[in-house]
């Protein structure tokens, strides 16, 4: 009797047998998947190649995001990679055109990053906009917000942002990178 045949008419054994091993792939393909998404999620893999080493990496160590008096730094998933799974999925799959560029060389020099700087800090802010800066409420929570532990500037233009509905990244786009040329915030 032929392989095809026994597919045809499988037997009980056969039957289980296919889900054993499809179980076993199933879970074999979820730990690699998932050891992927782990492995390309955090800032040694994302200062890899030289366009962010060299350029936002830089600017981010100059930060109270990387040094600062309680100790704790924000890396760059913690701020571009959402936490939740299918978020995370979601972004992974944006990176995709990431590499695709720079496949192609399109910021592998400092003049090429500089040229597209305001486009991709752009798409970054939008993005965290639509999210109501889902990745900042990671560690910062307006409700454990003390207003009077603040400066008088801070309490007073957090009040206003918060009654006028902003997110975080209407007021604060320059906190860990360079402002692209021409923009204030």
């Amino acid at each position: 009797m032929g392989i095809f045949t026994k597919l045809k008419k499988p037997s009980t054994m056969s039957l289980g047998l296919l889900m054993i091993i499809g179980i076993i792939m199933g879970v074999i393909l979820w730990g690699g998947f998932n050891t992927a998404m782990e492995m390309t999620n955090n800032e040694e893999f994302c200062i890899s190649c030289h366009e962010m080493r060299d350029n936002v990496y830089e600017e981010y160590k100059e930060t109270v995001h990387y040094n600062n008096a309680s100790g704790v730094r924000a890396t760059c998933p913690d701020c571009h990679v959402p936490k939740e799974w299918i978020y995370k999925v979601k972004r992974k799959i944006e990176a995709s055109s990431e590499l695709f560029h720079k496949a192609l060389g399109t910021i592998d020099t400092k003049e090429k990053f500089e040229k597209h700087r305001l486009e991709m800090a752009q798409r970054v802010w939008d993005t965290m906009k639509s999210t109501d800066s889902r990745e900042c409420r990671n560690c910062h929570e307006e409700m454990s917000m003390d207003f009077e532990k603040q400066g008088r500037r801070a309490m007073n233009r957090h009040s206003e942002g918060l009654d006028e509905n902003k997110t975080c990244i209407d007021c604060h786009k320059g906190v860990a990178h360079q402002l692209p040329a021409g923009i204030k915030n």
